[in-house]
């Protein structure tokens, strides 16, 4: 065993016997997309029990891992959300920096849908065609129509997410990774998105973007289903490949563009702040996960019955990952 983890080891047991607990409320960061999902069960969750409400901030996936990893103690968060799973090199930077007993759950599924304002044009896209707009190494059109002329006349203009993002992580995975396989137009190794303004970094918040595409009925934007779901008042979801973004086409792996999400607890913070396991509890129960429960009012997708109860035992009965889960 490391010695970071036995000096990490008496520390928090140093930690659980000085003090009834370090901190009264439960720290969550991470991603943007998960945000609105664990905020509505830390809001549950202050109503229905005795704990105070915990405190959710949106930091990205990458910025919220990199927050839980840098150890342990009442100034390190509780709980991170991830709209893309943890990277084998977060798991090893948790270790080294004595976050060595994590417990990981699927939330359920999410949409990253293609969005422009209800008074922009209509239009539809391919992976292909998203690819060659977006890629650092493809031919850089400035126009939707260079791309195709069915499409519209119109500055290509992508309001994103930030490279912190896991939502831009799944982006590129989902769409520019295997967009680039069907065209010769770009090359698909070391495929990056461009950065001569065409794509705008639009930070954490996807609430942001929704204003932006109010404001600007040309541009398009980038984010989790459940903004379209609950914004569809003045936003519309762009077919991709053929496929409208919707909750019964996510569900059934329909829109291609889908991706797991995911939140992390600590397990060595159960002993130092109050509530953490009951929270979780609620995060992953029918009421809230299930496919009846109040997060799919939010735009969640549950997972299947199968892999719901299986992830709802690993989470109350606090599994933990091994480092074998990349193999």
């Amino acid at each position: 065993m490391k010695l970071s983890h036995i000096v990490t080891a008496s520390m928090v047991a140093a930690l659980a016997a000085t003090t009834a607990y370090a901190r009264d409320e439960i720290r969550i960061v991470g991603s943007s997309t998960v945000f609105p999902f664990s905020t509505a069960v830390a809001e549950q969750f202050g109503r229905i029990t005795d704990f105070p409400t915990p405190i959710v901030e949106s930091t990205g996936s990458g910025g919220g891992m990199k927050l839980f990893c840098a150890g342990i103690g009442e100034e390190h968060p509780d709980i991170t959300n991830a709209s893309r799973r943890m990277k084998h090199k977060e798991f090893v930077l948790c270790q080294e920096n004595g976050v060595t007993d994590i417990v990981e759950s699927v939330v359920g599924y999410d949409g990253i849908v293609i969005s422009n304002a209800i008074e922009g044009p209509t239009f539809e896209v391919t992976r292909e065609q998203l690819t060659i707009a977006l890629a650092a190494n493809g031919p850089l059109p400035m126009m939707w129509s260079d791309i195709d002329p069915s499409l519209p006349m119109i500055a290509i203009e992508v309001l994103g997410p930030p490279p912190s993002s896991g939502t831009r992580d799944a982006f590129e995975e989902l769409v520019l990774h295997e967009g680039c396989e069907t065209t010769d137009l770009v090359e698909c190794e070391g495929i990056t998105i461009r950065e001569d303004g065409v794509w705008v970094d639009s930070g954490e918040n996807d609430n942001l973007i929704v204003s932006k595409l109010e404001a600007n009925p040309n541009a398009i934007g980038i984010f989790g289903y459940s903004f379209l779901d609950q914004n569809s008042d003045v936003i519309k979801g762009l077919n991709v490949d053929g496929v409208e973004p919707t909750f019964e086409n996510i569900a059934d792996g329909e829109y291609t563009v889908s991706r797991s999400l995911y939140f992390y607890i600590k397990v060595a913070h159960i002993d130092i702040v109050p509530g953490i396991q009951e929270y979780a509890a609620e995060f992953v129960s029918e009421d809230a996960a299930g496919e009846d429960g109040y997060l799919g009012d939010k735009g969640l997708i549950p997972l299947p019955e199968g892999m719901f109860e299986e992830n709802a035992a690993a989470v109350t009965g606090l599994s933990l990952m091994t480092g074998h889960e990349w193999d």
